[in-house]
């Protein structure tokens, strides 16, 4: 099997992608807002696991193994899968949504207060 995507795939193709996955294997009548949401928790959690208990360098010497590096690869692909499986099925722009968020963060989180501190916006 080949690789599925390059450097140029869009968000658009991706959620397509998703889409026909879904379609040929009739899932649709399963994904709904919260078991679709429980699959983005239950991924990120499986993501979570191998670095639980981990020192940092412990953590980061994973990525030095390539078998391991894989498996958080894959991990962190389940749980972008459901992502775009979400704004897939209720239409919703990631592009768009990440611009705008990302301008909100900005507003929260001026460099002058935030840069080098861990706060909350709340906090700052």
């Amino acid at each position: 099997m080949g690789h599925y995507m390059d450097s140029d795939t869009t968000i658009k193709e991706l959620k397509n992608r998703v889409q026909k996955f879904c379609e040929e294997r009739d899932w649709d009548q399963f994904h709904n807002p919260k078991e679709i949401s429980i699959g983005i928790i239950a991924e990120a959690v499986e993501l979570t696991e191998h670095f639980r208990w981990c020192s940092e360098k412990e953590c980061l010497d994973m990525f030095k193994d390539p078998k391991k590096k894989e498996e958080i690869r894959d991990e962190l692909s389940d749980t972008f899968y459901w992502i775009l499986r979400f704004a897939q099925k209720y239409d919703i722009d990631l592009s768009d949504g990440f611009d705008s968020k990302m301008k909100k963060n900005a507003i929260k989180y001026p460099i002058s207060k935030a840069k080098g501190s861990k706060k909350k916006y709340n906090e700052l």
